[in-house]
């Protein structure tokens, strides 16, 4: 079985959604035979490459809210991220642009790293608070991931690298109606939207194993939209 995840290094759904699936992923008995492939889905397509802004000014401007609010919503993601075991900092966090790193995740996916710098990244983004907008940021990372330094700074100048690719994914996103993410695949037959729960995500592998349809999942999965947005569902 594969299971196709769309995502951005700058959604913290994403980061919290990859946990909750691979936690699903190990409570499901054939296991070992699915293969997980990561796809590009950018939040900010339109920003301009190396131009970044707090979050917090962000999900200021973006919902509305006072600073203070802000750095409450970013706070209650902080606190779901650190429940599934994920470290992530709030303080200093950055939004930008995220086609290069998209771009070295599918070198990679092509050299078998893919997950490995997928990881890497989402760390540094969260819980180190390095960002993953700067060349040499990424070229750490690709080398920390097990890539060729030579050929991943190769990429990182050649704006038309692994471009085709990125921009392939995004399609197949859009075909698929996927308008938010992380979303998640199985075999090209099931879809489930936003950071659910892991025992939704061993429920529908069983299901997608055994030809069954698998049972609708809400839509309000925490997720991030274009335009950078990470909704924070109200709380009582």
């Amino acid at each position: 079985m594969r299971v196709e995840i769309w995502s951005d290094i700058a959604c913290p759904w994403c980061y919290i959604g990859k946990a909750r699936f691979a936690e699903g992923l190990s409570r499901f008995e054939h296991r070992d035979e699915v293969e997980v492939v990561f796809r590009s889905f950018e939040l900010d397509p339109r920003g301009a490459k190396g131009v970044t802004a707090p979050v917090v000014e962000m999900l200021a401007k973006k919902y509305g809210r006072t600073l203070d609010e802000a750095r409450g919503m970013e706070e209650h993601v902080a606190a779901t991220a650190r429940a599934e075991g994920l470290a992530y900092s709030t303080e200093g966090r950055l939004h930008g642009n995220t086609f290069d790193i998209h771009r070295l995740l599918h070198l990679a996916a092509a050299r078998g790293r893919q997950e490995e710098l997928l990881d890497l990244a989402f760390r540094a983004n969260f819980a180190d608070g390095a960002g993953v907008y700067d060349h040499g940021t990424l070229l750490r990372l690709a080398v920390e991931a097990g890539l060729d330094e030579a050929e991943a700074r190769e990429v990182l100048a050649d704006d038309s690298a692994y471009a085709d690719a990125v921009r392939a994914d995004e399609r197949e996103a859009a075909e698929l109606g996927a308008n938010a993410v992380p979303f998640f695949v199985l075999d090209r037959r099931y879809g489930i939207s936003g950071g659910q729960p892991a025992e939704v995500f061993t429920q529908a592998l069983q299901q997608a194993w055994a030809g069954r349809e698998v049972p609708e999942v809400s839509p309000a999965g925490d997720a991030c939209e274009p335009d950078g947005a990470c909704a924070v569902p109200e709380r009582s």
